[in-house]
């Protein structure tokens, strides 16, 4: 095994190839890592280079004797590089040797690690080094610069040191030059599956680079002179068979990623860069940072530089400390990772809600009326994650939400408005990384959410934004104190962006509409589109509010109150409801998925008045029934706060797909129904609104 690498110098006279040389071995020597190879020449001592002289005849017998690892003629003379190099390279040494262009040998087989290091230089530069030397006329200095040069073998691994600066810059060169390919380590894929982690290893006694050293580094990037470069976390082993100890070992996700072939020379360097990691260093020590601070750490973040302690520790900086002010810099650092999408309107309106409210699917509402009254609203929403059913759940029992951009694109432009799914559209490879250790950490920030929200917002190219904040026991947030200061931080980082965003706190104490599940919650839907008598009050209620919100922004309202009497036009005309037929032709429209067949009705167990509607509850058993992947299956609620009933009266029916599911689900409900039954009357159902003072819109641009 030969972990040593044979440098084979090459250049013509004048490009100062023997002066680099020796310059080079006075910084490399010392480390006993280097050495220069003592060529045998047929020229006598003291001419030239310090070399091992010989007569021809002798040189000969050194070529019968396979005392030569390479040799060539050239002016007259024999050159040879001794067959001792091979000795040098297996102990691990470098070795420098002082080759011809003319005879660039092929050592394949030989020498393991061969790179053939070119010396050049600018002809002006050349002239003047010529004329200074001394050796010859000017005629035959321009003939030298004019012969033809050979190029070399494109087989070979080459690399090019220009020298037409200062002898030390150029030295310096040759040097980072030398130790950079010196260090390149063999690649193997190891027999290792990481998930999603990239792995690396190395052997403790790796002889090329300090193994303990990049370990402590956390994460190098690996490189391939043609490939690329992958970064991945770094773990050391014991002297072993399964890896060499001039070879790196990938993972088998790693090693793909890379995508050369097994025995490639590649090199490995820490990362990530100091400017970088002093900013993180600055954060951890409680300094602010400006946008263009994050957006660097940013990327080094998501290109997988740092370790996941190094990069939880700045999270959990940067979500402890962040204020409104640094939130706009968040958001505006997240905002330069992707292009805005030009939607060519002054106006293109959104709605975003914290969510956490079982029910409350205003957006397959609010979007047909916006769009119908002529705004552009390229709405993207959340599939379930611990909900019986999220807003592309609902969207999807009617119709395609897997758009592409193009997809977007079309039907926006088409019909006014989309409800697609953000999965594939709004997908950030920065939340990837920042959910993977928050997540698992419980950490979480309101005010990062706000950044990560808008940002999102702004490169979908929205101008005007509401934002829904549901507080209550089982919400997001608490309390409405909570939700307002909030709000007001939704509306600051909106006006940072260059956005008109207003923020309303709204109760979320109880469920939204009777249906709790895709099918179900579709049904309440068309039933608000439709006017239909026994539509939910509640969520026709809500959406009004919310899409009479978004309409005022257009100035072909006067007021708020004409913005209302618009919305409330559009959905008794039956507008609404058409245009949501259009916007779900465009995206892919199927028939209607209808609540499953398969029920059971959960009673009540005694006479009373219906205090609370546990709303979480009472998902919790849509989801055992099968919702959101059994877009059939959840909850039909019967009652609602303040409502009266008596023993044996109806309180919900659950519907599932399967007879499996249902037992489940109806196991759930038997102990614990999740509505509450008190002998005290209450107040009727209503949905409490709290509107805000708005912030003055941004100029449109």
């Amino acid at each position: 095994m030969q972990t040593g690498t044979l440098f084979y110098v090459v250049g013509p006279s004048g490009v100062g190839k023997d002066t680099l040389m020796s310059e080079g071995m006075k910084a490399l020597g010392p480390s006993g890592r280097y050495v220069q190879a003592r060529r045998v020449i047929t020229r006598p001592a003291g001419i030239g280079e310090d070399h091992q002289p010989v007569d021809p005849e002798t040189f000969a017998g050194m070529v019968r004797d396979g005392r030569f690892l390479h040799h060539w003629q050239a002016h007259g003379l024999s050159y040879g590089l001794p067959i001792s190099i091979l000795d040098d390279l297996k102990a691990g040494r470098n070795v420098i040797a002082n080759g011809s262009r003319g005879a660039i040998p092929d050592l394949a087989g030989v020498v393991d690690r061969f790179v053939i290091v070119e010396i050049t230089a600018p002809p002006g530069v050349v002239r003047e080094r010529l004329i200074a030397r001394g050796r010859e006329s000017a005629d035959e200095i321009e003939r030298r610069l004019a012969r033809a040069v050979e190029p070399l073998p494109s087989s070979q691994d080459v690399v090019t040191v220009i020298n037409d600066t200062s002898l030390d810059e150029a030295v310096s060169l040759l040097v980072a030059t030398l130790d950079h390919h010196a260090s390149r380590l063999c690649l193997r894929r190891l027999p290792i599956a990481s998930g999603q982690r990239r792995m690396a290893y190395l052997r403790e006694d790796n002889p090329l680079v300090d193994a303990a050293a990049l370990a402590g580094a956390g994460r190098i990037e690996i490189t391939h002179a043609d490939a690329g470069a992958v970064r991945a976390e770094l773990a050391l082993v014991e002297p072993c068979d399964m890896l060499r100890a001039d070879e790196i070992g990938l993972s088998r996700e790693a090693f793909d990623a890379l995508s050369v072939d097994n025995g490639s020379l590649v090199s490995i360097a820490r990362t990530p860069s100091p400017n970088s990691r002093m900013i993180l260093r600055r954060k951890i020590a409680g300094e602010r940072l400006r946008a263009e601070d994050y957006e660097t750490l940013f990327g080094d973040i998501v290109d997988g530089r740092y370790p996941d302690g190094e990069t939880a520790a700045f999270l959990l900086k940067a979500i402890q400390s962040l204020d409104c002010e640094e939130a706009i810099a968040v958001a505006r650092a997240r905002c330069r990772f992707g292009p805005r999408i030009d939607w060519g309107s002054p106006i293109v309106v959104d709605k975003h809600s914290l969510g956490g409210i079982p029910g409350s699917r205003i957006t397959l509402i609010v979007v047909p009326i916006v769009a119908a009254a002529g705004l552009l609203m390229p709405k993207t929403s959340s599939r379930a994650i611990t909900s019986a059913s999220g807003t592309a759940d609902v969207m999807e029992a009617l119709c395609r939400i897997d758009l592409s951009f193009a997809d977007v694109d079309r039907v926006v432009r088409q019909a006014g408005g989309c409800i697609a799914w953000n999965g594939r559209l709004n997908h950030s490879v920065l939340d990837d990384v920042v959910n993977a250790i928050t997540r698992p950490l419980a950490l979480d920030s309101n005010t990062w959410s706000v950044a990560s929200i808008l940002s999102k917002k702004w490169t979908a190219g929205s101008t005007h934004v509401v934002i829904d904040m549901p507080y209550g026991p089982n919400a997001k947030l608490k309390t409405r104190a909570e939700a307002d200061e909030l709000g007001r931080i939704f509306e600051r980082v909106g006006a940072g962006l260059g956005m008109t965003v207003r923020a309303f706190a709204t109760d979320g104490g109880n469920a939204i509409g009777n249906g709790i599940g895709p099918a179900l919650e579709l049904r309440d839907v068309m039933k608000v589109l439709e006017n239909a008598p026994d539509a939910p009050a509640d969520l026709r209620m809500k959406a009004l509010f919310f899409a009479s919100e978004i309409l005022s922004f257009s100035p072909q309202h006067g007021s708020l109150a004409e913005a209302r009497m618009t919305a409330e036009e559009i959905l008794a005309s039956g507008r609404a409801r058409e245009k949501l037929d259009e916007i779900a032709a465009a995206q892919g429209a199927h028939r209607p998925i209808m609540p499953g067949t398969f029920t059971k009705t959960i009673r009540a167990g005694r006479d009373g008045i219906v205090a609370s509607v546990d709303g979480w509850h009472i998902a919790g058993i849509a989801r055992r029934a099968g919702a959101p992947h059994d877009k059939s299956a959840g909850v039909d609620l019967k009652v609602g706060p303040g409502r009266k009933v008596l023993d044996g009266d109806p309180l919900f029916t659950v519907h599932s797909g399967s007879v499996a599911s249902l037992e489940r689900a109806v196991a759930a409900a038997t102990p614990d129904t999740g509505i509450t039954l008190s002998s005290d009357g209450i107040s009727p159902p209503h949905i409490r609104v709290h509107p805000r003072e708005v912030p003055p819109a941004p100029t449109v641009t």
